[in-house]
């Protein structure tokens, strides 16, 4: 992987989350292997490549169809309220590294969740109960909050509001990754024609070697 493709696989790592979560708002429905994916990211904490926090690179299909899209145009409505949710991702992991206590806390408690996983497998509603709940308990608590669209007959479901504050807390653990890998906004206003083919590649393997 060179240095575009890592950046882009963290950056897929965010479009995936968020566009998991703008579709689960909407429709109440969640597509269980790109969830899982991003579930599994959260307890990666040395990974051996930047790949690996996902499994590997070809999970994020759907993280690379959404980049590469808002990359491309980003002037419809939908687009806007993703790039709002990817930018809100971003702030937010800027707000929780300048906080060393509660980034303490939160893998403190990733951790406890680790073994909730081993025991139901990383999607189970009591690992992401668990997981929301450490979203609820320190990143919330921001003044800064992530408005969430979507149908109000869904956001009211506990599972569906659970679901939601752990693709959030899945977007801002690929920020994470971004920012440790050197990515920045200026990457995103003046790099984007290398972001879009380094994206394009890695979406034509993951479609190959997914078929």
């Amino acid at each position: 992987m060179d240095k575009w493709q890592n950046l882009v696989i963290a950056l897929a790592g965010i479009t995936q989350a968020v566009d998991l979560m703008d579709k689960l708002a909407k429709t109440g429905y969640l597509q269980s292997a790109d969830f899982e994916t991003c579930v599994n990211s959260l307890f990666e904490q040395n990974p051996s490549s930047t790949e690996a926090v996902f499994g590997n690179a070809d999970n994020l299909a759907r993280g690379y169809e959404v980049l590469v899209e808002l990359l491309k145009k980003n002037k419809g409505a939908p687009q806007t309220a993703l790039i709002g949710y990817c930018l809100g991702a971003l702030h937010l992991q800027r707000r929780l590294a300048r906080n060393r206590a509660m980034l303490n806390q939160v893998g403190e408690r990733l951790n406890k969740s680790r073994h909730q996983v081993q025991h139901f497998g990383a999607t189970h509603e009591n690992v992401i109960a668990g997981l929301a709940s450490i979203y609820a308990d320190t990143i919330s608590t921001f003044s800064f909050r992530v408005q969430v669209v979507g149908e109000a007959q869904y956001l009211q479901q506990s599972r569906v509001a659970n679901q939601v504050r752990v693709l959030l807390l899945c977007a801002i653990r690929a920020a994470m990754l971004w920012r440790q890998l050197g990515g920045t906004r200026w990457h995103l206003l003046f790099r984007r024609n290398q972001l879009i083919e380094a994206a394009e590649q890695l979406l034509a393997q993951a479609k190959q070697a997914n078929s």
